[in-house]
């Protein structure tokens, strides 16, 4: 089985090269030039050598990324010996259903959204949610096992998706009050790693803080491409689960705090 891996970036490279590692038959394809990889670079091939891959992950940023992969200048999902999509980008779980009905029959479509950051990636440690049929899912564990160390299949197409905005909402409402207390300690004289430290011992423990230190993107201002525009989609796409009547304030909030970033 061939696998093929679109978008090699933060999260896939070190997704890919988890695979690869694992002994993974893999090809890779972004759209950057091959000089930004370095010795990546010889896993890369064009598009026309990915649309021959029978199982295909996609792990690019978002829902018009993943368009133009399948039904774009790509047109991925019309590769005439795709069997497997694989769909490992934060998306609206309305999309995964709404991608269902569009791509062929014969291809199976898998939600497997991963959690950790780059650094869980790096350390081949994250935590995958997965929403598809069992029969899809199991040729495919192997690979997610060398990736990552907790692995949950939670129900049908879609609950993995479910899953991950809903978990990313709790994260993006930590990383906005952590950095919002960071800031007002500092100003009170105390220093932000003083902070964490004494965070991690009590109640205001969170994964962001305890990871503050190795998370890439921890300090980032507020920039619609980069992570922290990342989080902002995310809630975005937590609200399409929201159930009817449901009062959306405090998602709402979070975006909101997160866009003020600085």
């Amino acid at each position: 089985m061939r696998i093929g891996v679109a978008g090699c970036g933060a999260m896939g490279r070190p997704m890919a090269e988890a695979m690869l590692a694992g002994g993974a038959n893999l090809v890779a394809h972004d759209v950057r030039p091959a000089t930004d990889f370095g010795e990546f670079a010889a896993h890369l091939v064009p598009v026309e050598s990915l649309r021959e891959v029978a199982t295909l992950f996609s792990i690019v940023r978002d829902i018009p990324q993943t368009e133009a992969l399948l039904f774009g200048d790509q047109a991925m999902a019309s590769a005439p010996n795709l069997t497997t999509l694989v769909i490992s980008s934060t998306v609206a779980p309305s999309y995964i259903h709404d991608l269902r009905r569009r791509l062929p029959t014969r291809v199976a479509l898998i939600d497997a959204p991963m959690s950790g950051a780059p650094v869980a990636a790096r350390e081949r440690r994250l935590a995958f949610m997965l929403g598809g049929d069992t029969a899809h899912i199991t040729p495919l564990m192997p690979l997610f096992d060398a990736m990552g160390t907790n692995i949950h299949h939670l129900g049908p197409l879609g609950a993995g998706m479910v899953m991950k905005v809903l978990n990313n909402m709790i994260a993006a409402s930590s990383v906005a009050t952590t950095r919002l207390a960071l800031d007002w300690a500092a100003e009170a004289g105390i220093s932000g790693e003083r902070f964490r430290e004494v965070a991690e011992t009590s109640s205001g423990q969170t994964w962001f803080s305890r990871h503050f230190a190795a998370i890439d993107w921890a300090e980032e201002a507020f920039d619609p491409a980069n992570t922290m525009g990342i989080l902002v989609k995310d809630v975005t796409s937590a609200l399409d689960t929201a159930p009817a009547g449901a009062t959306t304030a405090l998602p709402r909030a979070i975006i909101n705090a997160i866009r003020t970033l600085k």
